[in-house]
């Protein structure tokens, strides 16, 4: 039997070895979009977009700012020890979309089912084990009643936040280096406390004006120019289509920015222009009302009857700018960075198409065209399938064989893992299962690309569809049709 199952092992890695030149041929494009909802374009008469990491990207620089403010801010006005002055911001921590645990102060990757990916279990800056883990949940599963709530937020008996905001990846460490700090030098605290003076810490960074005048003092430091954003409204301009901005920046920020990377008549690109709206309560609140915002940033006491092209707008709510507008339903399509906050009310309750900003995209579908990572990934997927079928030989011999595929399985998930994050991994996986993020992602957004320059591989007649996998119940023959059919092809785009 120990004969047998090698063999098998040595032929299913010369399989591998051979299909892997075929794959390679057939790389995915890093600057296509992606379907989760059948949508055409040719119905969208109206696009809305949300400001920050939808229409202007920032540099690695601005992490740093917002990170090295929040710390000073604890320690002049939370009275932190200075000590924490030491620790800097690392990009290569975090990632989007973990959940922390505020009562026990772990910061933690969870899949689609409420699983936590065992090894990606973080207190401070150091790894949990996965025995503390299984003791510390009964098992690694979270149960729905200490999940975060509906928009990510530790609230009504929810011990867990989810950090979707691409600018929480600041905030998530600067939680894991204080705590670092406490743990390292046995200093005794209350999780909860600290959870909340970083949350205000990272919130005064905002509000009170540091992170965005130092943008605006700054900016080709900070703002990316390449991301061809006036390409895309001009495109659409072009074409007769409406367009709206809705964000919680301020006015002078919003002016700056968009005078950097489309222009100084970037109003005129716009028919309705909202700042400060204060998403997501701007899609829910139907008392607040929209104030006019002058040339000089002075808010204006006139009652709004008409939302004006040119104008800047405060506030307000969407019940209002549905009833100034008339715009409603699947012919307007909304595109923003944050799944809660930007884009799950307006399909849950409003009906419109969305469209999810999500810039790590690009870096993962280049790491996933690597030889490297394919033959990586082809002969996990081998390998599971083998002990799959194998497992049957009950016998001890044919077991050792067995185990020692696991252990070699278990050390190519961890390499895996490492392609795209040392710690957490990818985005949009964990071992096996898509990652929460990735459910709240296809759920709440019809099409999903890294940025809006990707509409412009694109005519604005296009439909789009998603490929149809099939269920593990289903034959893979009753999927679209062969393998790379309906794949968005780097070799097609390149050939166009």
């Amino acid at each position: 039997m120990k004969r047998y199952l090698w063999e098998r092992y040595r032929e299913a890695k010369r399989s591998t070895e051979e299909l892997v030149p075929s794959i390679m041929s057939n790389l995915l494009n890093p600057d296509a979009i992606f379907s989760n909802n059948e949508m055409s374009l040719s119905d969208i008469e109206i696009y809305g977009f949300d400001y920050d990491y939808t229409l202007v990207f920032y540099s690695k620089h601005l992490h740093t700012l917002i990170f090295n403010a929040a710390r000073d801010l604890l320690i002049n006005e939370h009275r932190y020890p200075a000590e924490i002055r030491k620790y800097e911001y690392d990009p290569n921590f975090a990632i989007r979309g973990l959940h922390y645990d505020v009562q026990r102060a772990v910061l933690m990757k969870i899949d689609a089912f409420h699983y936590i990916q065992l090894g990606t279990v973080y207190r401070g800056l150091s790894v949990v084990p996965d025995e503390e883990v299984i003791e510390m949940y009964e098992g690694s599963h979270v149960p729905l009643e200490q999940m975060s709530d509906f928009y990510g937020k530790s609230s009504h008996g929810n011990t867990m936040k989810q950090f979707m905001d691409i600018f929480s990846l600041p905030e998530m460490s600067l939680l894991s280096c204080v705590n670092e700090y406490f743990l390292k030098n046995n200093i005794d605290y209350e999780p909860v406390h600290l959870y909340k003076d970083v949350k205000d810490a990272i919130r005064d960074v905002h509000i009170k004006g540091i992170m965005y005048g130092a943008v605006e003092a700054d900016i080709d430091k900070y703002i990316c120019y390449a991301e061809q954003t006036r390409a895309v409204l001009a495109k659409l301009a072009d074409h007769g289509k409406k367009m709206f901005l809705i964000t919680n920046s301020p006015s002078s920020f919003v002016d700056k920015g968009m005078s950097y990377i489309v222009g100084k008549d970037w109003r005129d690109l716009f028919d309705v222009v909202i700042v400060q709206a204060e998403k997501p309560s701007f899609f829910n609140d139907k008392r607040r009302p929209f104030r006019k915002v002058n040339e000089k940033g002075v808010l204006l006491w006139d009652k709004i009857y008409k939302l004006q092209k040119g104008q800047i707008y405060k506030q307000g709510n969407l019940y209002e700018f549905l009833k100034l507008t008339g715009w409603r339903g699947s012919k307007v399509l909304y595109f923003g960075d944050h799944i809660y906050s930007d884009l799950a009310d307006l399909t849950l309750k409003h009906g419109w198409r969305t469209g999810a900003i999500i810039p790590e995209l690009r870096s993962e579908l280049r790491i996933m065209n690597t030889e490297q990572y394919i033959q990586t990934m082809t002969w996990l997927q081998t390998l599971t399938g083998l002990l799959e079928r194998m497992q049957v030989h009950r016998d001890a011999e044919s077991q050792l064989v067995l185990q020692e595929w696991k252990r070699e399985r278990k050390e190519m998930r961890e390499m895996n893992k490492s392609f795209f994050n040392a710690h957490f991994g990818s985005l949009f996986r964990t071992d096996q299962n898509p990652t929460y993020f990735l459910r709240r992602l296809s759920r709440f957004a019809d099409i999903y690309m890294a940025s809006l320059s990707c509409l412009l591989n694109y005519d604005v007649s296009h439909t789009f569809y998603p490929r149809r996998t099939p269920l593990q119940h289903e034959l893979p023959a009753w999927s679209d049709g062969p393998p790379t059919c309906r794949l968005p092809l780097l070799q097609a785009a390149q050939a166009k």
